[in-house]
């Protein structure tokens, strides 16, 4: 446990008493409290949070969809492993990790098959519904957010197959977003779609996936990397990241100029919007053989109504992605390698550093077209 020096204490069970921002109920923000955390069994780990990012899908569970109250939230968590479990073998005391939200069994068919991000036994990696919770609060189980992660706290305690061991070099806030925006942005271009270089990608939507989408493009080789939103301030912020080209589609046609630039049409389209009008755009502006990649969730509505005639003597495809199709263990601590080596911009993703108590105040920011991600860095 942290004592009101910030430092940590242990219960009388080996459990932990630390600082952790819960949410009562649907509507009621984000309260620092302090919760219990159990030791760690099985394969879980223990770790000390470091850095843990605000993501609108976190806001969505606390502020629309809901779920069992109280909860933890969290995913996007980097932090220093301080105990394992008793069959815990891939990280060991020490380790610097960044969480995922793929929860993966490692043993089943697609597991095996280097496809965990559809692994068919996902419970395993969570404890069953008659064991004692991670998280209790005041005496009563609290329930964990997305992924099981429950980051919004001074440490946490996961499954350690979602966890992959970055270098030391890695800074926390940067490193904390590994795990979310950057898999799903960056893998939707390098597995999902597999890019090749000479090739052309669109990329709707400027924010957080799509900047990690032009990335991965980047890294792909793609001759033309055309980025699509709706803010100036957004494409401006593309063309930095590397971006060949941008467009504003409140002011022109996004199918007939990509149509334009590229001659033929894209041979990749990456929604990160999520909008019905959108994904009709994207669909458009496909060239033959080309394949549009659904990421973004923008509204009840979203969706996509295909004439299967066109799409079939066009040979195109639509296929949705989930987590950039990402192998936890082997993409993250590539992108934290191509980070330190200069070849992935992550610094300029991280628009502002708050501490665990003003969380609240960080979904606030992130209201703004300018900044990206905020990311809970001070746990004191």
């Amino acid at each position: 446990m942290r004592t009101r020096d910030g430092c940590s204490h242990t219960t009388r069970k080996g459990n932990k008493i630390v600082k952790a921002s819960v949410t009562k109920g649907l509507g009621q923000g984000f309260v620092v409290e302090e919760v219990e955390l159990a030791d760690p069994v099985g394969r879980e780990v223990r770790i000390e949070v470091r850095a843990a990012g605000l993501c609108h899908s976190d806001l969505t569970i606390a502020t629309v969809a809901g779920q069992d109250f109280p909860v933890v939230l969290g995913h996007e968590v980097a932090g220093v492993v301080t105990a394992v479990g008793p069959e815990a073998r891939q990280v060991k005391i020490g380790d610097h990790v960044v969480a995922g939200l793929i929860r993966a069994c490692g043993d089943c068919a697609n597991c095996l098959a280097a496809r965990s991000y559809i692994c068919l036994h996902p419970e395993r990696t969570q404890r069953a519904a008659d064991e004692p919770s991670r998280i209790t609060w005041q005496g009563r189980p609290v329930a964990l957010g997305l992924g099981g992660l429950a980051g919004f706290a001074q440490e946490a305690l996961i499954h350690e197959n979602q966890l992959a061991v970055i270098p030391e070099a890695m800074p926390w806030a940067p490193a904390a977003l590994l795990g979310c925006g950057v898999i799903t942005g960056a893998g939707a271009v390098l597995n999902s779609a597999d890019v090749q270089a000479g090739q052309s990608v669109v990329i709707m939507g400027a924010g957080g996936v799509g900047m990690n989408a032009v990335s991965g493009a980047r890294l792909a080789g793609a001759e033309s990397v055309i980025v699509i939103d709706v803010e100036d301030v957004k494409l401006e912020r593309a063309a930095d990241f590397g971006a060949t080209h941008v467009l504003n589609s409140r002011t022109t046609d996004p199918v007939a100029e990509v149509r334009k630039i590229t001659g033929h049409g894209a041979d990749h389209v990456f929604d990160c919007v999520g909008l019905r009008h959108v994904t009709r755009q994207g669909l458009e502006m496909l060239a033959k053989g080309g394949g549009l990649y659904l990421i973004g969730v923008g509204g009840l509505d979203a969706g996509i109504d295909v004439q299967t005639i066109a799409v079939l003597t066009r040979s195109q495809r639509v296929q949705g992605v989930d987590m950039g199709s990402s192998h936890l263990k082997r993409d993250i601590p590539m992108y934290a390698s191509l980070y330190l080596q200069g070849r992935m911009n992550l610094d300029d993703l991280v628009s502002q550093q708050i501490s665990l108590g003003e969380i609240n105040e960080g979904y606030e920011s992130l209201k703004d077209g300018n900044t990206l991600r905020v990311v809970v860095t001070d746990f004191s």
